[in-house]
C-alpha cells in the first residue's frame, strides 16, 4: 500500500495536470471561437466557386486547360493537412489513417502516390509507415492562417500539375462539424471534376470576355487556392475543437482522480492514526 507522503504528492501532482488542462481548454475555446467564425465565412464562396467551376468543367472541352484534362493513373499527390501539436484527441490519428488507407487500397489504381504533408504530426505518422512515398512536409504554418499561405501552396500544385508530375491531386483534412465532432475528408482537387447532369438534359455554352484563354488562366488556379485556403481553416477549426474537448476530459478525468485519491489518503491517514492509539494503548496495558 502507497505511504501518506506517496498519495499527497500524486495528488499534488495531479491538481498540477488539471491545471494545465483547463488553461489548454480555455485557450483552445477562445481561438475556436475565432477559427469557426473564419470557417463560416469561408464556406459559401468556396462551395458557391466549386459549383460554377464544376459546371465550367462540364461546359469546356477536356484540353481547353491543362487544370481540366481528365489524365491516365500514373502518379497521384495527395496533399494531408494535420496539426503540429498534439494533445487534441484522435484528430492527428483519424486523418493520418484515412490517408494511409487511401494510400494502400490506391482506389484509383495509381501506378505511384506521393504525400505532401502539411504539420509535424502527420510526417510523425507516416514517417513510421512502410510504403508511405513523403516528398514535402510543410511545418509552423497553421499557427496563423493567411490567404497567401494557401496561395503559395496553390500555385507550388498547380505548376507541378501543369507539368504533368501528377495525373490527380487529393486534399485530405478534417472538416469542422462542431466542438465534439470533425469528419475526416479525401476529396479530389485535381483535375476539377464536371458537374454530374442528368443524361439529355441541354447544357448552356458560357460566352468569356475577353476571351476564354485568359479567364481560364485566371480563374482555375484561383478555384485551387481557395479550396486549399478552406481546408485550412476547416483543418484549423478541428484542431482547436478537438483539443478543447479533449483537455475537457482530461479535466473532468483528472477530478475524479483526486477525489480517488483524497478518499484513499483519508482511510490510509485514518488506519496510521487508529494502529497508533491501538499501540498507545497496548503499550498503556503492558505498564500495568
Amino acid at each position: 500500500m502507497a505511504s501518506l507522503k506517496d498519495i499527497k504528492k500524486r495528488i499534488s501532482s495531479v491538481k498540477n495536470t488539471s491545471q494545465i488542462t483547463k488553461a489548454m481548454k480555455m485557450v483552445s475555446a477562445a481561438k475556436l471561437r475565432r477559427a469557426q467564425d473564419a470557417v463560416v465565412s469561408a464556406r459559401p464562396y468556396a462551395e458557391k466557386m466549386l459549383e460554377v467551376l464544376s459546371s465550367l468543367a462540364l461546359r469546356e472541352d477536356t484540353e481547353a486547360h491543362p487544370l481540366l484534362q481528365q489524365r491516365g493513373k500514373g502518379r497521384a499527390l495527395v496533399v494531408l493537412m494535420t496539426a503540429d501539436r498534439g494533445l487534441c484527441g484522435g484528430f492527428n490519428a483519424n486523418i493520418s489513417k484515412a490517408v494511409e488507407r487511401f494510400v494502400r487500397q490506391n482506389p484509383e489504381g495509381f501506378a505511384d502516390i506521393d504525400i505532401m504533408i502539411i504539420g509535424r504530426k502527420g510526417r510523425d505518422y507516416l514517417r513510421t509507415r512502410k510504403g508511405m512515398n513523403i516528398v514535402k512536409v510543410h511545418e509552423n504554418i497553421t499557427g496563423s492562417i493567411s490567404y497567401s499561405t494557401a496561395s503559395l501552396l496553390g500555385q507550388d500544385i498547380v505548376s507541378e500539375y501543369t507539368e504533368g508530375k501528377y495525373d490527380a491531386v487529393y486534399l485530405a483534412y478534417n472538416a469542422f462539424r462542431s466542438a465534439i465532432s470533425q469528419d475526416p475528408l479525401i476529396e479530389k482537387l485535381l483535375p476539377i471534376v464536371p458537374l454530374e447532369v442528368e443524361e439529355g438534359t441541354h447544357v448552356p455554352q458560357y460566352l468569356y470576355e475577353p476571351n476564354r484563354g485568359e479567364v481560364l488562366d485566371q480563374i482555375l488556379p484561383k478555384h485551387i487556392e481557395v479550396q486549399i485556403f478552406r481546408g485550412l481553416l476547416e483543418s484549423v477549426a478541428s484542431e482547436h475543437g478537438a483539443r478543447m474537448s479533449a483537455m475537457d476530459s482530461a479535466s473532468r478525468n483528472a477530478k475524479e482522480m483526486i477525489s480517488k485519491l483524497t478518499l484513499q489518503y483519508n482511510r490510509a491517514r485514518q488506519a496510521a492514526i487508529t494502529k497508533e492509539l491501538m499501540e498507545i494503548i497496548s503499550g498503556a496495558e503492558s505498564i500495568k
